[in-house]
């Protein structure tokens, strides 16, 4: 029985359900991670919240699969601790930077296992699944097969020695089978050699749903207007044709697969130790965190008049757009199915790339140790929104863009209006001001107020976000357009008060406008202007009258939006997080030299040993400085640390 009231579709409403790419649970996400994915998706929920319809914003940690295994034995706790551990720190990353999910869940519940089971059953009842016995690398030692992503070898393409076993990192490949990698070793033991065995899976035909996907396919992404890279990335999949593919994995980990659909007592035996494969059932978490939101889950998930958006960077698209939809339609029940897929190119880190190993970028539970509020980190993030091309996030225009647009334009405009209302003058009462209200000068003010809007709405309605942004900060620049051009002041004030109380009428009104506009994007910022203000949430209108603040209203007092921040903070920041791509690439040479130089100083010291008495060579090696040991000792630990630990450039499915 639910305790508290949850939000369900209601009918006659347009009803929108909003997922972002689950987070792998044992990394923590960099910038394009978070923006990307959560934050973006927090701005169309927030968004449609204040146009008050019917919203619900589901996201969880993905916790199952090789990844999740792998790295609990790295740091000697069970996956169920691990887990726990790392989604706490996802959860505490995103709450700083307000994302206002309706619930953040995981996938590692009971829930995901009923539901992922019970579609399962589906498939299968309905011939969309077949079972095929294939060759996989498998180590001794673990007594475990093993993943793609956890058996490296040489690149038979290009020779890299570092690829792993389904994708190699120099060239991009991905058009090969780990047990076409050359000298095959395992990622978790490298001095371990890899053997071939048989194993049998379960594979989802997808061939014999394509046609089917692609029909849904053809009119979801025109009905729902897909971003261009989702479309163009789907189609390059059903052009090529689609193979069946495994779902399940011989895994401890996971989903447990259904052994009632077994008849043979001998399958029922080979399944009992395999899992749902992690790509398979992780789409299925939207759901199951649902279900575990609400009981009445099947009202968001089984219903037509339900909208679903989806957001994601360019990865995870075939996982939304293909094999989600797939098993949705091979179950042949009434799913709600995805209605507008969000995908995003690459924001990258001063011409380079993120990576945790290195220490460069600025990952998510970094931003906060700036002291720069979250809302500034809001904003530069959405209007570098990398929605058709990467971008990049660099210092200088971070804090050029705090500056000039944030303080100097929506700061300074609703400090300076707020600061005036609360003077002698006014005494916090807003003026009568409908004296002048309607003078042509004023009427011309609201009309490109209100060809502001409809822009604002055309592009939040569309999914443009960094558009939709710019359409909020060109009105706050229209309000300080209309101060200016009206010379509004003291003297304006004392002269001509029916005048200056019409500029401040709709100065604060436009005000009151920004508060809601900038709601999705600058959550704390709105609060802190209905603070200032003493008015409750106004839900973004269709057309804008201009009156809501009625004259003889009582106002709070003025406080600063923002802050300035000092141009050399640029060199601080960017040391601290790693440098540009130049500065970096011109560290890691010199220390390739150093540590070069270093190697020659200690050959020449063992040749010129060797040729010495033993108890001479003893002596010595008794006076080594502990200094020297030392520094080994910590250049080795550092070695260790960063062998384990990699940064991750887009939220994304794990492939394993």
């Amino acid at each position: 029985m639910e305790t508290t009231k949850k939000t369900l579709p209601v009918k006659g409403k347009t009803n929108v359900l909003i997922t972002s790419a689950l987070p792998y649970v044992n990394n923590v996400p960099h910038l394009g991670n978070i923006v990307g994915s959560v934050l973006s998706a927090d701005v169309f929920s927030r968004y449609n919240k204040a146009r008050g319809r019917p919203t619900l914003f589901v996201c969880g940690t993905d916790e199952y699969g090789t990844a999740t295994e792998t790295k609990a034995l790295e740091e000697k706790v069970s996956p169920r601790e691990l887990c726990d551990k790392y989604n706490k720190i996802h959860a505490e990353i995103y709450e700083w930077f307000e994302i206002g999910f309706d619930i953040f869940g995981r996938t590692s519940t009971q829930q995901q296992q009923d539901i992922t089971q019970n579609i399962f059953r589906k498939l299968y009842e309905n011939d969309y699944l077949i079972e095929r016995t294939t060759q996989q690398p498998y180590c001794e030692k673990h007594q475990s097969f093993l993943a793609d992503r956890y058996i490296e070898g040489t690149c038979p393409k290009c020779g890299y020695e570092d690829a792993r076993g389904d994708q190699c990192d120099k060239c991009g490949s991905v058009d090969y089978g780990p047990l076409d990698l050359k000298n095959a070793r395992c990622k978790i033991d490298p001095d371990e050699r890899p053997v071939v065995r048989e194993t049998r899976h379960v594979h989802i035909r997808l061939d014999k749903l394509q046609p089917d996907i692609e029909t849904w396919f053809k009119n979801a992404s025109e009905d729902g207007a897909w971003s261009s890279n989702g479309k163009v990335i789907t189609e390059s999949w059903l052009k090529q044709g689609l193979r069946d593919r495994g779902i399940t994995r011989d895994l401890k980990w996971g989903t447990p697969i259904p052994l009632d659909v077994f008849a043979d007592e001998k399958d029922k035996e080979i399944y009992k130790d395999k899992v749902f494969y992690v790509w398979f059932d992780a789409c299925i978490g939207y759901v199951s965190i649902t279900a575990n939101y609400t009981e009445k889950w099947e009202e968001w998930w089984r219903n037509p008049a339900v909208k679903l958006y989806q957001f994601m960077g360019k990865d995870n698209v075939p996982f939304h757009s293909v094999i989600f939809p797939g098993s949705q339609i091979g179950t042949k029940e009434p799913w709600t199915m995805l209605h507008h897929l969000s995908t995003t190119e690459y924001l990258n880190y001063e011409n380079g790339k993120f990576s945790k190993s290195r220490g460069v970028g600025v990952f998510g539970n970094n931003a906060k140790d700036t002291g720069v509020p979250a809302d500034v980190w809001r904003y530069y993030l959405l209007k570098h929104r990398p929605e058709t091309a990467d971008s990049q996030f660099e210092w200088r225009d971070f804090i050029a863009q705090n500056n000039n647009e944030l303080l100097a334009k929506l700061g300074n405009f609703v400090n300076r209006i707020v600061k005036l209302v609360n003077s002698k003058i006014y005494d916090s009462i807003i003026p009568d001001y409908t004296v002048k209200y309607s003078d042509p000068g004023f009427e011309k003010a609201k009309a490109e107020i209100n060809q502001h809007l409809k822009q604002y709405l055309k592009d939040l309605e569309g999914v443009n976000l960094k558009d939709g942004l710019q359409s909020a900060m060109d009105i706050a620049q229209a309000g300080n357009n209309l101060i200016q051009s009206n010379k509004l002041d003291n003297k304006l004030a004392a002269n001509e008060p029916e005048k200056a109380a019409a500029v401040i009428g709709l100065a604060v009104n436009i005000i009151y406008l920004c508060a809601s506009l900038f709601e999705p994007y600058l959550p704390a910022t709105s609060k802190s202007i209905l603070e200032q203000l003493d008015v409750p949430f106004l839900f973004i209108p269709d057309q804008w009258m201009a009156d809501d603040i009625k004259p003889g209203h009582h106002i709070g007092k003025a406080k600063y939006l923002f802050t300035l921040i000092e141009p050399k903070k640029e060199d601080e920041w960017r040391e601290m997080y790693g440098g540009t791509q130049a500065e970096r690439l011109k560290k890691e040479e010199e220390t390739a030299k150093k540590a070069a130089a270093k190697a020659a100083v200690k050959a020449k010291k063992a040749e010129k040993k060797a040729k010495k008495p033993d108890q001479q060579v003893e002596k010595e090696h008794a006076q080594q400085s502990v200094e020297e040991r030392g520094t080994e000792a910590t250049e080795v630990g550092k070695e260790a640390v960063d062998a384990v630990t990699d940064g991750v450039q887009q939220v994304t499915l794990p492939s394993s």
